[in-house]
Order: structure tokens, then C-alpha cells, then sequence
């Protein structure tokens, strides 16, 4: 619902302190009620988010979640793209979807928490099904193949190799760089293959190859990327959309109040 770890726990700590409160002889179903304090305590978090958000600096991106090498769910199933598709669905279309979709409420409760009769949300939960269809990978990049490509990329970007970057680019790839105005990073998207070569041709230019160091190759939300550290201090996470072999979309976080469970991760190893 939130897209941020930070955001969700604190949600959850809010609905337990309400719970805590609450007479449990005069609830039926505990789990429907606790979903709907949830529900509600998200759907204000999303309004108050957005209101931050229009004077968030350059691009949003969800918060980073690293994955284990062995994930509970499938890559194709939670992926950044997917969270960004969410991120522009309305709170109302987010929640019907989340509940009717992922957790398979029926319609009639879902109306009950969010105060709406049953077509209405149908109807939400419809639209917002329709944006995250188109959202999804085609065809999910096997584990091995993400591996690979997103080693090669950070071969080829940080170290010079325009011609090997130029084969792992599509024609169409994008760069979202995300640094809530708290370290540097692109204010808009780069994009094109030809104005990403440039990009990372003149970063080479002016700090030379081996600027970034590698940390660990991870998955994030879903998509092949690593953690890394530029000039040895500030730390990042790039997360890859790959379809048919080729990088769609480059997703760098840096704002570091995103980055608390990436450092905790790293102080643990």
C-alpha cells in the first residue's frame, strides 16, 4: 500500500495500539476489522505522501526491498514496476485492487471498509487491474540471466565499455535517479539509449572508470541490480527491468532516509 518499509511499520504499530483499546467481545470477525483499521490508517498515510510528494525533488521511487537468494515470491509477482504502477493508481484504486486481488477479500467487505456499495468497487478494483497488467513483465528474466546482465552493466557503466552498454540497452530505456534532494541525482529521467550512453559516457569523462565500486549483487522488488558505493562513501541501490534480454528501465535509489535497511544488511554481513 505504502511503498516504504518505515512507513508500513508504523502503520501497523498505530492499528495495534487501536486494537489494544478496542472491547474484542463486541467484534465478530477480528481479522475484517483489523483489516479495515489498516486499510484506513493507509489510505491517510497515501493522502498525506501524496501532499508531500509534489514538493519531492526529481524522480520518486519506491523504497528498496532486497530480496533473499531464495525469495517467498515470485520475481514476476512484486517488482518495481509494479510498485510504480501502484504509485499511480488513486489511494482508493490501490486499496480495492490490493484487497480484492492479492488478498481475496470479497467485494462486499472491501465496500464495507472503504464506504462504498459493491459495483463502485469493482469498478476501482477494475481500473487499477488494467494499469498493473500493463505493468507486468511479459516474460520474467530468469534469475541467472538477470545475474549476468546486471554484472555486465555495471561493467560496462562504470568502467568505459560504451559499446558492450550500447548492446544491453533497448532502444527505449530509461534512468530514474532518485536522491530526495538529499545527495545529487538526475531531477528527470534520461531518456533514450543515446542520451543514456551519453550519460554514462560523460560520468566516465569527468571521474574516470572505476568511480563506483561494486557492494553485492542483489534483487530488489523483484528486478536483478546491486548495491554499490560511489567515490568509496555514498551508497546506492540499481534495480534493472529486463525484457527480452534487454535493459528496459535503470532504477537508482540514493536518497539515504530510503536506504536504512540496505546499511542495516550491510552491517549484518
Amino acid at each position: 500500500m505504502l511503498g516504504s518499509r518505515a512507513a508500513a511499520e508504523d502503520v501497523v504499530q498505530d492499528a495495534w495500539l487501536r486494537w489494544s483499546q478496542v472491547d474484542r467481545t463486541s467484534v465478530r470477525e477480528a481479522g475484517a476489522f483489523l483489516a479495515r483499521i489498516v486499510t484506513h490508517l493507509c489510505l491517510d498515510e497515501m493522502k498525506s505522501a501524496r501532499a508531500r510528494r509534489e514538493h519531492y525533488v526529481g524522480s520518486w521511487l519506491p523504497e528498496p526491498m532486497l530480496e533473499p537468494e531464495e525469495p517467498e515470491v515470485d520475481a514476476d509477482e512484486l517488482t518495481m514496476t509494479l510498485m510504480l504502477a501502484l504509485e499511480r493508481l488513486s489511494p482508493l484504486e490501490r486499496a480495492a485492487f490490493l484487497l480484492h486481488d492479492v488478498f481475496g477479500q470479497p467485494l462486499n467487505e472491501i465496500a464495507t471498509t472503504l464506504g462504498r456499495d459493491a459495483p463502485s468497487v469493482r469498478q476501482l478494483a477494475s481500473r487499477a487491474r488494467k494499469h498493473v497488467q500493463e505493468a507486468r513483465p511479459r516474460y520474467p528474466v530468469d534469475r541467472a540471466e538477470g545475474n549476468r546482465i546486471a554484472q555486465a552493466f555495471f561493467t560496462a557503466a562504470h568502467g568505459g565499455d560504451m559499446t558492450t552498454l550500447q548492446f544491453l540497452l533497448a532502444e527505449g530505456v530509461v534512468v530514474q535517479s532518485d536522491g530526495g534532494g538529499k545527495v545529487f541525482a538526475f531531477i528527470n529521467p534520461i531518456e533514450g539509449r543515446e542520451r543514456v550512453l551519453r550519460l554514462y559516457d560523460g560520468l566516465i569523462r569527468k571521474y574516470g572508470a572505476g568511480w563506483t565500486e561494486m557492494v553485492e549483487p542483489v534483487w530488489i522488488d523483484g528486478l536483478p541490480g546491486f548495491i554499490s558505493r560511489e567515490h568509496g562513501s555514498l551508497l546506492q541501490t540499481t534495480a534493472l527491468d529486463i525484457e527480452n534480454g534487454q535493459i528496459q528501465g535503470v532504477y537508482i535509489t540514493r536518497n539515504p532516509d530510503k536506504l536504512a535497511a540496505v546499511r542495516r544488511r550491510l552491517s549484518e554481513n
